[in-house]
């Protein structure tokens, strides 16, 4: 299954949530797309809410089915903490997601291309792969050549405030995950143990 590159206001709309991170698909029409989305009012049953919770997340992250699936039977492996926790953590070790978090782009599909592109390098060296897995302390920094890169400059400049599991230099333009996340500082909109249930059934 091909990742979806179509319109993600849609998919935001149809979701009930916000994929850009800016809200304005949903408050400009907070209800699922098409002919009958303001007037369809349908209740969900217990596997359609779980369907429903494991769509926004995979997403968001912009992710293909199996890609997901995989990290979330790893984060099944792990030996502590709670799956669903561990596995919203693991998606936010992914490169193209810890380059979104520093700024350096406006949206995680924006990262992820800057990471394909080779403009990303992990400790001083290039990684376009966008799947990576970041490591507390690794530092994600801007390649030299791509430093003057507009899209970069202006998404550093437009961002207001980071994670605090996030450190960063602007100048340098480089930082890195100080810490992992706590469940507190991810999406509260999120029910992580619906997907759990999903993936589990």
């Amino acid at each position: 299954m091909s990742r979806y590159t179509g319109p993600s206001w849609k998919v935001s709309r149809r979701l009930g949530i916000s994929l850009s991170g800016t809200g304005k698909e949903i408050e400009r029409r907070p209800y699922a797309p098409g002919p009958h989305g303001p007037n369809s009012r349908k209740k969900l049953s217990e596997y359609g809410l779980q369907l429903q919770e494991k769509q926004k997340l995979r997403n968001m992250y912009g992710m293909n089915e199996r890609q997901f699936k995989n990290l979330f039977v790893k984060a099944g492996k792990l030996k502590e903490g709670k799956h669903g926790v561990n596995f919203m953590i693991l998606l936010e070790q992914r490169l193209d997601n810890v380059v979104y978090r520093l700024g350096l782009a406006t949206t995680r599909r924006q990262a992820r291309q800057l990471v394909n592109h080779g403009h990303i390098l992990v400790d001083g060296k290039r990684v376009d792969i966008p799947s990576y897995s970041v490591s507390v302390g690794q530092v994600i920094s801007v390649r030299e050549k791509s430093k003057n890169l507009e899209i970069i400059k202006s998404a550093v400049e437009a961002l207001f405030g980071r994670p605090d599991f996030i450190s960063f230099d602007a100048e340098k333009l480089e930082g890195s995950l100080s810490r992992l996340p706590e469940r507190e500082e991810l999406y509260a909109e999120i029910d992580e143990s619906y997907i759990v249930e999903f993936y589990n059934r």
